[in-house]
């Protein structure tokens, strides 16, 4: 399991994504050009110490990522008909989670294996990405059976 960010504008998000990998033990690709340096400050704050603690390659491209992707290519999207919560998930699947301010372009889309959205009460649009991925990659990795083994306090 895997979560893919293309081309994040939000370092916080980023940021908060990189973080929840690190907590799940679940890699995490970003695809580029991202909105800001991978670097900088506010990302290194959201992602906390957390950072050095997760699996995560950064492509320089879709293409480049395209290249050396395995698995399904799931894609988040408010444009999808099918509910997660419904979507039988795999242990190789890589959630892929848009662009903030845009989505992802049609080529992307039609490239996903499958399209899922979180449903919502009538007139709200969408949630925030990084708690989008985390509410689909919590069902998919307790479908999976792949949370992270738990200890006693």
């Amino acid at each position: 399991m895997r979560l893919a960010l293309y081309e994040p504008d939000i370092p916080q998000n980023a940021g908060a994504l990189l973080r929840l990998g690190a907590c799940l033990g679940v890699g995490v690709d970003i695809i580029e050009p991202a909105g800001f340096i991978l670097g900088e400050r506010r990302m290194k704050r959201a992602g906390m110490d957390y950072l050095a603690a997760v699996e995560f390659a950064r492509h320089e491209s879709w293409a480049n990522f395209r290249a050396r992707h395995s698995g399904r290519l799931v894609l988040l999207t408010t444009k999808a008909s099918l509910a997660y919560h419904r979507f039988a998930f795999r242990s190789d699947d890589t959630l892929l989670l848009g662009r903030e301010s845009a989505g992802v372009p049609d080529v992307v889309h039609d490239a996903a294996d499958a399209r899922l959205r979180i449903p919502l009460r009538q007139g709200m649009r969408s949630l925030n990405v990084a708690l989008a991925a985390a509410m689909v990659l919590g069902e998919a990795l307790r479908q999976t059976g792949s949370f992270p083994e738990e200890t006693p306090s």
